[in-house]
Parts: structure tokens; C-alpha cells; sequence
């Protein structure tokens, strides 16, 4: 659906280290109708260097890039130039309300033309009212307000491969070019099968290669907890504890799945004894 051709063009950069993604995001604005994409950047380092030169009005920013995160490009552009900014990821523990609040947008990957088409009015909007804030302080209010961190230490995290989110709503599982979205709240239990894991949630398996440990630090330690060193369980699942003489004890979940949960863990779950 385009806008409406009378209202004036938002000039805008796309900045994202895959070409498929910055390619797909500036069709998908050009068939919105009002949008100018004056350049595409793949890097941080040519993001500055465009805002610099075009100082666009509003800049579709990647959270997550090799050499220079998103959050850092935010934190060295010049105050004096500075454009909206929509963050763009694939990963939903950066995209919690934090965005909302603030009043700057994010979009989440795969991009939805309708949830883009709502991203653009936001910022037109903002373009069109009195912009007195300081953007710069806001955008950076945000990093500190998802992560309990600054930006640079953000920055640090993400470099490094951790987490700089302890928890998130979603888990975000890559299966070749698309990405399914699982509900934290709609996890069951989850089982490693060698490098990757199995993430049970409402009937169905999820794969997705990572390790046990990075797993556990995006959930909720006080609804998730490990019962075996290859197994995670869904606490509010658990429906039936049952023990055997070996020591160990089977939980029988509210799905009609038995799991076996070894001694070393029974005082992670003691409340159920």
C-alpha cells in the first residue's frame, strides 16, 4: 500500500551487512510509495560516512554487524546531523517495549510490509512535529534501557558472541533463510541432541544449533531450569514428580511428556518435594 503521494519524501539510508536484507528493505520502501533510499551501506563505517554527506531523514539501521554494532554507529554520529533512527534485527530480545516507549521504531526480520508501512508513519510524524529532543540521547537511553548496560559495554557483548539480554520473550531459530519466532512462554522442555537443541513448544520440535549454556542465559531462571545436563524444563509444565530407587525422578508435564531429571539437579526444583 503507498502513501499518500502529496505528503513530502522521507530520504532515508539502509544500513545492513547482508546484501539480500538491504536489497529486500529498499524494494519493499520504494513499493510504499514516499520513501527515498539515497543509499545503501553495509557497514557502520560507511553508515557515517553517508549520513555525513547525505544527512538523510531517517536511517534503517541493523542492530547486529560485523566490526561495528548498530548501537555504535548511534553512538559517534554528530549531533548535528543526527536522523531518525528505526532499528532493524533478527533477534527478538532486542526489540522489546523499550522501542515503544522511547517512540523509536524497530522492525523485525523477516519484515512485514504492513509493520513497515506503521514504522515509516511513526517516523514521518516525527519529522513533522517539533523534533526538540535531543535523538541522540534517546536512542542511546534505549541501548541502556534493554541492557541495564551502556552502549559501549553493549557494544563489548556483541563482539565477544554473549548475550548482553539475560531473557527475551522470543527465541529466534534460523532453519537456512528463514527464522521462526517461538514464544518463551510457549517452551515446554528443551533437549540437546549433540550441537544442537530440540525446543519443544506446543506440540511441535524446533531445532536450532547452540549450546545448552547460551540457551539457559536467555531464559527466565525462575520458570526455566535444568533437570539433566541435557535437559530444560518449562517449571509451570511440570505436573507430576515420581521418583525410583536409583535415585533419580521422572517429571510427567502437562503435554504428556516423561522427562528424567537426575539427583544433582533435585534441589534446582526442590519446591516440588
Amino acid at each position: 500500500m503507498k502513501l499518500d503521494d502529496s505528503v513530502k519524501t522521507i530520504r532515508a539510508i539502509v544500513v545492513d551487512d547482508e546484501a539480500l536484507a538491504r536489497q529486500g528493505l529498499s524494494l519493499r520502501l520504494k513499493e510504499l510509495g514516499n520513501v527515498e533510499v539515497l543509499q545503501e551501506c553495509q557497514n557502520g563505517r560507511e553508515a557515517l560516512e553517508a549520513i555525513a554527506e547525505l544527512t538523510p531523514d531517517l536511517v534503517f539501521l541493523d542492530i547486529q554487524m560485523p566490526g561495528m554494532t548498530g548501537f555504535e554507529v548511534v553512538e559517534r554520529l554528530q549531533q548535528d546531523n543526527m536522523p531518525l533512527v528505526i532499528f532493524v534485527t533478527a533477534y527478538d530480545e532486542y526489540a522489546v517495549n523499550a522501542f515503544e516507549i522511547h517512540a523509536v521504531d524497530y522492525l523485525l526480520k523477516p519484515i512485514e510490509l504492513d509493520r513497515l508501512e506503521a514504522a515509516v508513519i511513526k517516523a514521518r510524524q516525527r519529522l513533522q512535529s517539533d523534533r526538540g529532543e535531543d535523538e541522540k540521547k534517546l536512542l542511546l537511553d534505549i541501548v541502556i534501557s534493554l541492557t541495564g548496560k551502556s552502549a559501549q559495554a553493549v557494544a563489548e557483548l556483541l563482539r565477544s558472541g554473549e548475550n548482553p539480554v539475560k531473557t527475551c520473550e522470543k527465541l529466534a531459530i534460523k532453519d537456512g533463510a528463514s527464522t521462526t519466532f517461538v514464544p518463551i512462554r510457549d517452551i515446554d522442555w528443551i533437549d540437546a541432541a549433540g550441537d544442537y537443541m530440540c525446543v519443544h513448544a506446543k506440540g511441535d520440535t524446533h531445532i536450532m544449533r547452540t549450546t545448552m549454556k547460551e540457551l539457559e542465559s536467555q531464559l527466565d531462571s525462575t520458570l526455566f531450569q535444568r533437570v539433566h545436563r541435557s535437559t530444560i524444563v518449562n517449571l509451570d509444565r511440570v505436573e507430576k514428580v515420581s521418583s525410583h530407587i536409583n535415585g533419580e525422578f521422572h517429571l510427567t508435564l502437562s503435554c504428556g511428556a516423561s522427562l528424567k531429571m537426575s539427583r544433582s539437579y533435585k534441589d534446582k526444583v526442590k519446591h516440588f518435594f
